[in-house]
This record gives structure tokens, sequence and C-alpha cells, in this order.
């Protein structure tokens, strides 16, 4: 049995709840990807909230709403999937009722099922670099545009629950962004050498 073969999908309803709740609740979740036809797999360590409407940093600020950005508006536990810089795709999950905007971005797995998969679709960088970033696990786990607007439950890329135990949790302000820029709204597992960059202290 593989190393992420008995834990649970995680419910719509873990999803529906304010968003820095599931943004710190999903470190030590486990994403795993199918697609492609090929499994790889991944144990969160580090995310990052972005609140909706009231926060400046995120992408469903005051309800801007267009084409690019529609799934952000779906129901929990959509998957919402947009291009940073015109270059990585960085993967989302909306999170509290549907037409809020709050998503929790995915900021470094360790990885944990298909590693030579990853290493192939990364260049073969050190495994510490693997999926260390959005985009970084996004291309490990060969997760794209393709996913964006799907229920995670119907998506080839699913989160399933923590077996893990409970885990030491740091909090700092969120990374590269320059609104709302110091808001304590990113969440790292203390000490793991899987994070894009150390956190502070646990909280």
């Amino acid at each position: 049995m593989s190393a992420t073969g008995r834990a649970a999908t995680l419910p719509v309803s873990f999803f529906n709840r304010p968003t820095e709740m599931v943004a710190r609740e999903l470190l030590g979740a486990l994403v795993v990807s199918s697609v492609g036809g090929r499994r790889t797999a991944g144990r969160i360590v580090e995310t990052e909230a972005y609140l909706g409407y009231d926060d400046p940093a995120s992408h469903g600020y005051k309800h801007r709403r267009h084409a690019g950005n529609e799934a952000l508006f779906g129901p929990p536990a959509t998957w919402y999937v947009y291009l940073s810089y015109g270059m990585h795709w960085c993967a989302n999950l909306v999170c509290s009722p549907k037409g809020r905007a709050g998503a929790v971005l995915l900021r470094a797995v360790e990885p944990v099922e298909g590693l030579a998969v990853m290493r192939a679709r990364r260049g073969g960088v050190p495994d510490r670099q693997l999926c260390s970033g959005p985009g970084k696990l996004c291309q490990a786990l060969a997760i794209t545009r393709d996913e964006d607007g799907k229920a995670m439950h119907s998506s080839p890329v699913r989160v399933l629950a923590d077996e893990s135990g409970e885990l030491p949790v740091a909090v700092t302000p969120r990374i590269g962004i320059t609104k709302a820029a110091d808001w304590p709204l990113r969440f790292v597992v203390d000490g793991s050498p899987w994070a894009s960059r150390p956190a502070a202290r646990p909280a």
C-alpha cells in the first residue's frame, strides 16, 4: 500500500469555514495528484490565507470579478488555479461560503510519493527544491489551469486528511506581496526543511 493509501479525502465541510482556520489546519494534509495517470503526492507544510472582499492582497478584493478569477467565487473545496507573473501556476482551494472569495494558497509540500516523476518534471533540482514554493509544487504535481474551477472531489488532484498528528505551527506575514503584507496569514510547519523559507517561531 502506498504512503497515501489509507487517508480519506477532506470533506467539503472542512473548507466551508473561515479561511485562516482552513489554512492552518491544512498543514499536514496530503495533496495527491493522478494527473496523466502518474501518481505523485506531498504533505502540506506551508499555506497562506487570502480573505476575499476585505483583503487587499486577494484576487477577490472588493468583489472584483472577471473571467480569470471566476472560480474564486465558487463553492468551497473548488480549485482556483492562476498564472503568476506569466510563468508559474499557483494552486488555491476556495474556502468559506460560495461568493466570499476566500482561498488558501498551497505554498509548499514535502514530497512523499512519486519522487522520480517529480524530479523529471522539475528538471533534476535537489529534492528540497522539488515543491518548496507555489509554482514548484504545481510543476511537480502537474497542477495547471486545467484544474481551475473543478470541485476538488472530482479533480485528479485531491487533498487527503492529515494522519500525522498534531504539528508545531508557526505564523508569519505573507510572502511576495505588497498589499497587506504584514497580515499574519502564512502558516508553516515549524522547523520543516521543505518550506519555501524558514518560519519565525511557533504560535
